[in-house]
């Protein structure tokens, strides 16, 4: 029987993969250790396609035992957004029970050091990363993704931003040196000579508010990055989408127990059905760090009232697209109509307003008017979703009773350029699939104006609705997103235009409000899509979000330094 790993042998294991993520988030290159391609996996100890699905389906209706101290119930109800029961359970705690032992544990694993804690953390992402096509199966019927997007979304890339979370925390704790000899310099005299040791401690126990939609990939950073930091993290997954969190939460644990630390320094919350434990726990004074994506009313609630903690958000934001020309029309149409599609708009990232003026715009097959840009890029979606297994597999289903309302309602707001339409699943004829609706709406006439239609396009609606907004001009529509980012947030902006001029008008406006752009996208990269290592997902600069994943700013202060003096 093979020997636990010790925390020295994970550092030797893990070393490189370290010294590769900081290589990277300096240079912001491609860079990622987790194979995206479900073939990849199968051998060297991971699971296969088919061992995944069968690790999977073993797990339905089972009681998923942590071994938390403080259990006084078992609680659970999820169902799949494809129609099926998932029936596994999972410890409700007795947090003034639990909170104790989560804390019991952090004295040791700050004395381990930032390499140690790094270390333990990348074996957590490797034994993930080694169930990926398990994670893949708990992810997709928690929060309705395809497979395949469920697969890439909630496997390597939500792995990379763990890893890409870790490499930050390891170098903003480093960057202070563990001991200094301080000398000054007294004349004739002898100099004032000190021993100064540093040393990084945690806030105390961090807590990760997690999300229906994305709970792996949002919920990774805040969770490793408190980690690496030396905090006890406490989980609360989103009562819909448990299964991910619980699992990762369970990888934790025994790596944590193996390598000689305490396995409660990683611990579940999970909640009986409509308990609402968020606000409890955000409020305890135990709990110093917060990580929450979700509803701006209650990302604002967090900000305001959990004073004790640090709070990192990611809210709501309307996401914006100017449209003023493009030399690739085709490209231009075809890019953002699998950007509207994809996961059925239910990203953070998807584009909601599409700004095009009245008059029209200028592309490489010559003037296109509002109206026809307006029925092109209806086309094109009509046309990608045309083949409904390939819509299956591009927009999933339908995550919630909520977005179902918000889509249906959409069609009463404005002229439908493109309606939606219902389409079957062969495999889960439960599932709630609908293709996106386009809404023609009308923008000011002046920037300073307001408009009838303002309140629809002013406001987000999350799932698969757009609304194609008509301004007077490129001006109108810079001065429209400006105020939009300005008042109500985004996670992105995307524009598309041949005019330098214009290009840096919209730049300027992102520097000036703090929004990530991206500009012309015609290919394989869209708006709504970020790489670990090299893209910052929001910027924690507008409404839309308080903080970037990842940047330093996002670690530096789950953490402070202590320093001991003492004569040398």
């Amino acid at each position: 029987m093979a020997a636990e790993p010790s925390a020295h042998a994970l550092i030797a294991e893990h070393r490189t993969t370290l010294d590769q993520a900081l290589e990277a988030i300096r240079t912001r290159a491609y860079w990622s250790p987790h194979p995206e391609h479900p073939k990849a996996y199968g051998e060297n100890g991971s699971l296969g396609m088919a061992e995944g699905k069968a690790a999977f389906d073993a797990l339905l209706g089972t009681r998923l035992d942590l071994g938390q101290p403080g259990t006084d119930d078992w609680v659970g109800g999820e169902v799949s957004p494809y129609g099926i029961e998932l029936g596994v359970t999972y410890p409700h705690a007795d947090v003034d029970t639990l909170l104790p032992a989560m804390k019991a544990g952090q004295r040791a694993w700050r004395d381990a050091g930032a390499e140690a804690r790094a270390a333990v953390c990348l074996e957590i992402l490797k034994r993930i990363s080694d169930r990926t096509h398990e994670f893949a199966h708990a992810v997709m019927h928690t929060s309705g993704q395809a497979f395949m997007m469920a697969f890439q979304a909630g496997g390597p890339h939500a792995q990379d931003r763990g890893l890409e979370a870790v490499a930050y925390a390891y170098a903003e704790q480093v960057r202070t040196p563990d001991e200094a000899r301080w000398s000054k310099p007294q004349g004739k005299r002898d100099p004032l000579t000190l021993t100064k040791r540093f040393k990084p401690v945690p806030r105390g126990i961090a807590l990760v508010i997690g999300c229906n939609t994305f709970p792996t990939w949002n919920g990774y950073p805040g969770l490793f990055a408190s980690l690496a930091t030396g905090n006890a993290v406490l989980v609360k997954p989103h009562p819909r989408a448990v299964l991910p969190l619980a699992l990762t939460v369970q990888v934790a644990r025994e790596v944590l127990a193996e390598a000689g630390f305490a396995p409660d320094l990683v611990a579940l919350a999970a909640e009986r059905p409509g308990e609402g434990i968020a606000k409890d726990l955000a409020t305890r004074p135990e709990i110093r760090v917060i990580d929450y994506t979700g509803s701006t009313s209650f990302g604002d609630w967090l900000e305001a009232n959990a004073r004790q903690a640090e709070v990192y958000t990611e809210k709501a934001g309307v996401n914006t697209v100017l449209v003023d020309s493009t030399d690739d029309y085709k490209g231009m149409l075809s890019n953002l109509a699998f950007s509207l599609s994809l996961y059925s708009g239910q990203m953070c990232t998807t584009p909601q307003n599409l700004l095009v003026p009245r008059d029209g715009i200028t592309t490489d097959e010559g003037p296109k008017s509002y109206d026809e840009v307006v029925a092109d890029l209806a086309g094109s979606v009509g046309g990608l979703l045309g083949d409904d297994a390939r819509a299956n597999a591009l927009l999933g289903a339908i995550v919630n009773p909520d977005v179902k309302a918000r889509l249906e309602a959409a069609a009463s707001l404005g002229e439908v350029a493109l309606p939606s339409r219902e389409i079957t699943n062969p495999e889960f004829p439960d599932a709630v699939v609908r293709t996106p609706v386009i809404v023609k709406l009308d923008g000011a006439r002046k920037f300073w104006e307001r408009t009838e239609d303002e309140a629809a396009y002013m406001s987000e609606c999350f799932g698969p609705v757009s609304f194609a907004v008509a301004v007077d001009s490129t001006a109108d529509g810079l001065e429209l997103l400006r105020r939009t980012i300005a008042d109500k947030g985004a996670m992105t902006v995307g524009a598309y235009t041949t005019s330098g001029e214009v290009a840096e008008a919209v730049e300027e406006v992102c520097l000036e409000e703090c929004a990530q752009l991206s500009l012309n996208l015609t290919g394989g990269v869209y708006v709504n899509q970020t790489a670990a290592f090299s893209d910052f997902h929001g910027s924690g600069g507008n409404p839309a979000a308080n903080a970037a994943l990842c940047d330093g700013a996002f670690v530096a202060n789950r953490f402070r330094v202590v320093e001991v003096r003492s004569e040398a």
